[in-house]
């Protein structure tokens, strides 16, 4: 039922947006030539199908998640970007910039048709109805508004981001897009895919704060403890990190510059943008999505002003930095609105292991900045082969120094990691002797 009244909603206001699509180009790119707007216009049309597949696909990952099938939810991101790098790489000799947009789509089918199969193991088996008297879908529609506003909230947000972008000098919002796009890896890693796994048992847990707070403990300790050295990486290395990942054709190196001061303010918040996706869903799995949609309208309407005063007088770079101080922003409000609601989150002991984790941390970068000191000499870092061997090896040795130091000052974290990954090669070790047995019989 959900399913068939989404597919609706999504078909109606997709068929807006093709309608409108050279209004909406016009109000969220002022600053475009008339070439390039018409051009964006064509895109935007192609691009409005993908909604209806990502429509779909949303929900069927809320049935994955709430079996907790996390592995093949997982795979529709990957299957989302495979669709756009073929539409980059096969459709547009053929069909010039618009095999870009064909691509998103095409992506957007994949990450849809993935989940498919399991769902439909799972027990589901599509019909054809619509009941808008649902019970339950009354109360989803409920819940969901303040949900719906918030990412709309968010949209617009991007929206005034892009308008401001793209009065900046030429190239400012792909310099900008570049940068967001590479500090929301590390997010998309640790943080959100914590925060998804940890929800079913938030939501189980909603009636207990006191077990609820221990999961938010733990996932935000394990949060903490991937992206602290991920924030250390990419601050020390993301000059290099820019040019192996955009460093050729016109990409220049005043283009990696500013890219780099980019992601530079980026990094200085990844933390928040790791821990926020956490802290919502502890308010979801306790049913009120209102407080974090109050929280974002606040922390949107100072990110717009902050961007208004810092992007004339630092670029491209001051839309990063306001994004980050607003960002911080909405972690402290969302943190204290939970503190008020549920008292105590254990954050005498999460405080610890933060500090375990800046100081190995520190220790690592230290480490990357000697190494590549060291390496430079060796090495011609005017090749693509020679950057990526200066940034490898300062992040092995980072990285081994930032487990080194978090095993000395006895990070639980540490121990819980290590664990898992000889408890994996335990297993693995298992299963080979096992089929050894079964060979030599």
């Amino acid at each position: 039922n959900l399913l068939n009244i989404f597919l609706l909603v999504l078909a109606a206001l997709s068929i807006v947006g093709i309608i409108f699509a050279p209004g909406l180009v016009r109000l969220i790119s002022p600053g475009f030539s008339p070439a390039a707007q018409s051009t964006t216009v064509v895109l935007t049309r192609i691009m409005f199908l993908s909604p209806l597949f990502l429509g779909i696909s949303g929900i069927l990952g809320g049935i994955l998640q709430s079996f907790k099938s996390f592995l093949i939810y997982s795979l529709a991101p990957i299957m989302y970007n495979v669709g756009i790098i073929v539409g980059a790489l096969w459709l547009v000799p053929f069909m010039g910039i618009s095999g870009l947009a064909w691509g998103v789509v095409a992506g957007a089918f994949l990450h849809m048709l993935v989940q498919l199969p399991t769902v439909y193991n799972f027990g589901f088996r599509y019909r054809l109805f619509v009941d808008w008297r649902n019970k339950n879908l009354a109360k989803i529609a409920r819940m969901m508004v303040p949900r719906t506003l918030s990412l709309a909230i968010s949209q617009i947000n991007l929206v005034v981001i892009t308008v401001i972008a793209s009065e900046l000098a030429s190239g400012s919002l792909s310099v900008f897009n570049f940068a967001n796009n590479l500090q929301s890896f590390p997010v998309g890693i640790f943080g959100i895919s914590f925060a998804v796994a940890a929800f079913p048992a938030l939501a189980a847990a909603a009636k207990d704060d006191k077990k609820m707070i221990g999961h938010f403990s733990s996932a935000t300790r394990q949060i903490l403890f991937f992206i602290i050295p991920a924030t250390v990486l990419l601050i020390t290395l993301r000059a290099q990190i820019i040019r192996i990942i955009l460093g050729t054709g016109s990409f220049d190196w005043e283009d990696t510059v500013l890219t780099m001061d980019s992601l530079g303010f980026f990094a200085l918040s990844l933390f928040a943008q790791a821990i926020i996706p956490l802290q919502t869903r502890v308010f979801y799995a306790r049913q009120d999505s209102r407080t974090p949609f109050i929280i974002g309208i606040i922390v949107v309407i100072i990110n717009i002003f902050l961007s208004l005063w810092l992007a004339p007088r630092l670029g491209v770079a001051g839309l990063a930095l306001a994004f980050s101080l607003s960002t911080i922003l909405n972690f402290i409000l969302l943190w204290l609105a939970l503190y008020f609601q549920v008292g105590n989150l254990d954050q005498a002991k999460i405080l610890s292991s933060a500090l375990k984790f800046s100081v190995a941390g520190l220790a690592a970068g230290f480490m990357v900045q000697l190494m590549k000191n060291l390496v430079w000499p060796y090495i011609d870092m005017t090749t693509f082969s020679g950057v990526l061997t200066q940034g490898t090896v300062a992040a092995i040795f980072g990285a081994i120094v930032y487990l080194l130091v978090c095993a000395l000052l006895r990070s639980e974290e540490f121990y819980d990691f290590s664990g898992l990954i000889k408890r994996k090669l335990s297993w693995r070790k298992v299963k080979v002797g096992d089929q050894g047995e079964v060979r030599g019989i």
